[in-house]
């Protein structure tokens, strides 16, 4: 009996040194990924100003595009395969060279200089997994935690990006292997998400929130109107997928010069700019981010052809090898389409925008737990309609069903679907794992 009990206290006590260990290590990720990712947040913020400014930048997209591929090519980088490294660095600790995070948090930077179209999580999500994993492999951390600080490194960039730490946290876990949670994880992906909230609030950057319109109260009209959203995010959200991954694909075919091809991208992005100006006189909604563009489909206003603008746009820009990062497109094209399409069916267009904003990242990251905690982090502290229980559980629907229509589609190649979404059936395949290279 005392030899029993001295060993449950033996591993009570290694158990809660681990816990106090992982308080530490939680707190220096959230802190050095935090203060990381405010500077890029200022940068990237001081590039689209100068970009709006001077709008004459765009004409430099060729040159921008180029000088990306000699920045990673310079540094031995070439074969980068963006935000899928450090998904298989969690699954299976590969290794992450700290010169990730200048290379993509400079590249980033240019392509918002010059007016390419992506967002800016992928950046962040790869600038958060390598400093993380060089400081785990710095403090000579085993395998298994070495995985869980590079998702402490995720969620902490995430959550300073966007001041979202529970949708940051939970992303973290979820994203790498559909179906699987990492929760020997949420202790320290939650601290330092909130760690890297805090050192982001104290550098200026403000958090992302929205105040939405017209959320009807949850009744057998609105659930079927909801279901029917959903099923068109779902379609959309693998328009979106195939869209990034096809505008890939012709530029490997038609350009195999790595150079080439950059140069190429910008001359794209130039010539698809000035056929939208036939219609819309100097408009640049579908180059940068589009963050202007998703507060006023937020509001009740957007032009029923912006989605697939914002497709057509970041796949001419991150197929040439632009950097960033298609989440935040990926809220263009639901907000957008959702705020054109939710009147059709009888919603308010500002509730359909923000329906589309979670239910298309749900589709295309395939997270559904993190599009929930989404839609509660960006909608619930700011919408001018009341944001109940009930409110949440039509976002809950939309998110569901976006999810189990949109099929084994995914931004991420390396991200895993462990189990089916139709029945619960072990299956173990990678996204897009049908799709033709």
């Amino acid at each position: 009996m005392r030899q029993e009990l001295s060993r449950d206290l033996r591993a009570h006590a290694r158990e809660v040194g681990t816990f106090l260990k992982w308080l530490v290590f939680a707190a220096v990720i959230g802190v050095a990924v935090g203060s990381v990712s405010a500077a890029f947040y200022h940068c990237f913020h001081y590039a689209t100003r100068a970009r709006e400014g001077c709008p004459w930048l765009m004409l430099l997209l060729p040159m921008g595009g180029a000088a990306i591929v000699l920045l990673y090519r310079l540094c031995g980088m070439e074969g980068d395969r963006g935000t899928n490294f450090v998904l298989v660095a969690v699954r299976e600790n590969a290794p992450m060279r700290l010169r990730t995070a200048p290379l993509v948090f400079l590249s980033t930077v240019i392509t918002h200089l010059v007016g390419g179209s992506s967002g800016r999580e992928g950046a962040i999500l790869q600038i958060g997994g390598s400093i993380s994993s060089k400081i785990g492999r710095w403090m000579g951390l085993d395998d298994k935690d070495s995985r869980v600080i590079t998702m402490c490194g995720m969620a902490a960039a995430f959550s300073a990006l966007f001041g979202t730490p529970l949708t940051a946290a939970v992303f973290a876990m979820e994203v790498v292997s559909v179906g699987v949670m990492y929760y020997a994880a949420i202790v320290p992906c939650a601290l330092a998400a909130i760690t890297g909230l805090w050192v982001a609030d104290f550098f200026g950057v403000p958090a992302t929130a929205y105040a939405l319109d017209g959320i009807p109260a949850l009744g057998p009209v609105s659930l079927l109107q909801t279901i029917a959203m959903g099923a068109l995010f779902a379609l959309l959200s693998i328009l979106f997928v195939l869209g990034m991954h096809l505008g890939s694909r012709l530029y490997r075919r038609f350009f195999p010069n790595v150079l080439a091809r950059g140069a190429a991208g910008g001359v794209v992005v130039i010539a698809l700019t000035a056929l939208v100006w036939l219609w819309d006189p100097f408009s640049f909604d579908y180059n940068g981010a589009g963050e202007a563009v998703i507060h006023a489909a937020v509001e009740g206003e957007a032009r029923p052809e912006a989605f697939l603008l914002k497709i057509i746009f970041t796949a001419a820009t991150l197929g040439a090898g632009f950097k960033g990062g298609e989440i935040v497109p990926a809220f263009f094209t639901g907000a957008t389409f959702g705020c054109a399409a939710a009147p059709l069916l009888g919603l308010h267009p500002s509730f359909g925008a923000g329906l589309g904003m979670v239910s298309v990242f749900c589709g295309v990251t395939n997270c559904p737990m993190t599009a929930l905690l989404m839609a509660l982090e960006l909608f619930g502290g700011g919408s001018r309609a009341m944001f109940t229980g009930q409110s949440l559980c039509l976002f809950a629907v939309s998110i569901a069903v976006s999810y189990m229509l949109s099929g084994y589609y995914g931004l991420y190649s390396e991200q895993k679907i462990v189990y089916s979404k139709f029945r619960p059936e072990f299956i173990n395949r990678k996204a897009n794992e049908d799709e033709p290279d």
